[in-house]
């Protein structure tokens, strides 16, 4: 799988999963095209089996077949914000321009590109 989940992320993640009763689960995530770039999900689902399973840090993740393409070489991150806020980020590899893209995701409504 060439879709990666930093250390921040997973531990995040598992901690959200143990709050909201989830623990255990594996965490979905999900990627299509969408008129300002790529629409990115996620959530904590049961695998199907045509998904795609990864392991990070302890934290099985789950991708179905038509959002490969989209979150190849994508990194799924936690960061913290300006304003002292945290939040997902995902960052997608660099385009031939050189620049990076990073959206924020489920559903923050913070996306921005460059180019």
């Amino acid at each position: 799988m060439s879709f990666h989940l930093t250390a921040a992320a997973a531990r995040e993640i598992q901690a959200a999963a143990e709050r909201s009763g989830a623990a255990g689960m594996a965490l979905r995530v999900a990627a299509k095209p969408a008129p300002d770039g790529i629409a990115y999900g996620m959530g904590f689902d049961e695998p199907a089996p045509e998904d795609e399973v990864a392991v990070f840090d302890g934290l099985r993740v789950l991708i179905a077949g038509p959002s490969r393409p989209w979150l190849a070489d994508t990194v799924l991150d936690y960061v913290e914000l300006d304003g002292g806020g945290h939040d997902f980020i995902f960052v997608q590899p660099p385009r031939p321009s050189g620049c990076a893209t990073q959206r924020r995701g489920c559903a923050s409504g913070g996306c921005s590109s460059c180019g």
